[in-house]
């Protein structure tokens, strides 16, 4: 008897768990139907497609025993898509039916306004008590329950919050006796949220068991547009993990991406390795010195040359369990995320690797290479729709496009702006004579992507790799720059300005971050959702408290409490 979690085979569980384990509490994993007969309370962290959750349920016989366990009256909490499950069906699914007990549906967010998934912190507002002051969690996801009490009145009476994003007002928790569900992470919402799961558990089971037929006490209220959503800004600081010469795993970081130590030119050393690789510190200890920070996610980029297979790289998955244990807040991890084949010649997909780095404790994986490989394939192709079997797609439609951010590595490419007619030409970006990068004054580009951690240029351009990765089933978009990466002169605004005009997912704006003043002038200059940075942290030049400081002080939202 006791707490029981629920797995249905989804993406990062593991993070509730590592949450539960801080927090002090003791937790079993339903195995088998008979485990809803054993549980006194039970949290689902639904991460994931609905269409997967509710099939994984089915399958494995525990959609009806969950069923039953609501309606004893036992204490539920559902998370994201433990939420979801408790409605009637969702648009993500059509074909798939919920448990119906919240009597509306889920529809997808109106992309008209805003990016889509709704990704980042914001605030979950009190329908009964709006005087009581917002708390800030994490939400990712592309599909929502629409608060309207008129239209849908017996579901507003389940709404315990609400939430708005760009013009649309959704519930982003529902709470009437014993049933609790939050659209939001709380497990990755920082201490905020290890609070509610905290306040949660030690409110006497009794208190939590009311039975899901007791009535609300007030008819559901009209909520109010503002003229803005709370949606802040992200902050994410990154660490590129590798192998030094020894073989340990550290963080480092490149110039250019180089990331070996200038040696002096004739050197000795210069024809042996070129210099030492660049040693920062330790991931680990990183990840948790910035998550202490304030960092809104943290980003793991595994840059060292896969030998093997990354499912046979134990050093760095046993980096990403170690850090979700100290780090609550989204984690994303890069590199290796491809289909591959195993020194045995077993053949490994990408959504295998994938799942192990979500099963380890991942949120997000960021695929690079592998999605320009895959956005030549689509464009070749003449179509406007994927075949289904790129490693965005499998991902995408296994744990939601939400989970699969793609990372471009774009190079500028000169051109005579007066004689070229060339490919790319309306993508052209012409330097003004006060150009950050000299070279750049009075010059005319485009933006090649590459691939092979900026040793190989491609033709495809940064817009139609972007457009293309969007319709594969990427979530988010993270774009370098291989000319700014390491120089500290500002984020390249021209290239984000392009990619986030092609686009209805998110941005995430990297490279060049020298100063604090580059994060307000990328948000304000371009409108990208998340800046990320990672030589300005790691050397202490900047903190993330001071960019946050900073950022308010230009009237720009950020996630402000940390403790």
């Amino acid at each position: 008897m006791g707490l029981y979690l629920l797995d249905y085979g989804a993406g990062n569980v593991q993070s509730l768990a590592n949450s539960l384990s801080k927090l002090g509490h003791s937790f079993e994993w339903i195995s088998s139907p008979a485990d809803f007969h054993k549980a006194t309370s039970l949290i689902f962290p639904g991460v994931g497609a609905f269409e997967t959750a509710v099939e994984n349920l089915t399958k494995k016989g525990l959609l009806e025993p969950l069923r039953e366990y609501l309606q004893s009256g036992k204490p539920y909490f559902g998370i994201c898509i433990g939420m979801q499950v408790l409605f009637q069906s969702s648009a993500e699914s059509p074909n798939f039916y919920g448990l119906g007990i919240v009597p509306t549906t889920i529809d997808r967010f109106d992309d008209s306004d805003k990016t889509v998934p709704h990704m980042g912190w914001n605030s979950a507002d009190l329908v009964q008590t709006p005087d009581v002051g917002p708390a800030f969690y994490y939400f990712v996801h592309s599909y929502c329950a629409k608060y309207s009490p008129t239209d849908r009145p017996e579901a507003a009476s389940w709404t315990y919050t609400t939430t708005q994003y760009g013009g649309e007002i959704f519930i982003s928790s529902v709470r009437k006796g014993n049933v609790f569900g939050t659209q939001f992470h709380p497990e990755k919402s920082g201490a905020a949220g290890l609070a509610l799961i905290d306040n949660w558990l030690r409110t006497p089971e009794a208190e939590r068991s009311a039975g899901i037929s007791k009535p609300v006490s007030l008819p559901p209220p009209t909520v109010s547009l503002k003229s803005r959503d709370n949606l802040s800004k992200r902050i994410i600081a990154c660490m590129d993990v590798r192998s030094d010469d020894n073989g340990n795993l550290i963080v480092t970081k490149g110039d250019q991406y180089d990331v070996r130590e200038k040696v002096p030119s004739g050197s000795s050393m210069q024809v042996k390795t070129g210099g030492a690789v660049r040693n920062l510190g330790k991931p680990v200890t990183l990840a948790s010195k910035y998550y202490a920070a304030g960092a809104d996610e943290i980003c793991l980029l595994n840059i060292t040359s896969f030998r093997h297979s990354p499912l046979q790289d134990q050093p760095m998955l046993a980096v990403v369990r170690a850090a979700a244990k100290y780090v609550f807040v989204p984690l994303t991890i890069g590199g290796g995320i491809k289909d591959t084949v195993d020194p045995d010649g077993t053949k490994r997909s990408a959504l295998e690797v994938a799942s192990e780095y979500f099963r380890a404790g991942a949120d997000k994986v960021s695929i690079g290479s592998d999605a320009v490989y895959a956005a030549e394939k689509l464009l070749a192709s003449g179509q406007n729709h994927g075949d289904g079997t790129s490693s965005i797609a499998t991902i995408a439609h296994a744990y939601g496009r939400q989970a699969v951010v793609v990372s471009i590595d774009p190079r500028q490419v000169y051109v005579d702006a007066v004689t070229y007619d060339g490919p790319h030409k309306d993508e052209l970006v012409h330097g003004s004579p006060e150009s950050i990068l000299e070279c750049d004054r009075g010059k005319s580009w485009w933006y090649a992507c590459t691939v092979s951690g900026g040793r190989e240029t491609r033709s495809i351009s940064v817009c139609q790799l972007a457009r293309a990765v969007e319709v594969l089933g990427a979530g988010e978009i993270l774009v370098n720059s291989i000319d700014r990466d390491g120089t500290g002169l500002g984020f390249d605004s021209d290239l984000l300005r392009l990619v986030k005009g092609s686009v209805k997912v998110p941005v995430v704006a990297s490279s060049g971050a020298g100063k604090k003043e580059h994060f307000s002038e990328v948000f304000e200059q371009t409108g990208v959702e998340a800046a990320l940075a990672a030589g300005i942290f790691h050397r202490g030049e900047v903190d993330i408290g001071e960019v946050k400081e900073h950022l308010t002080h230009n009237n720009i939202k950020v996630r402000t409490y940390v403790a």
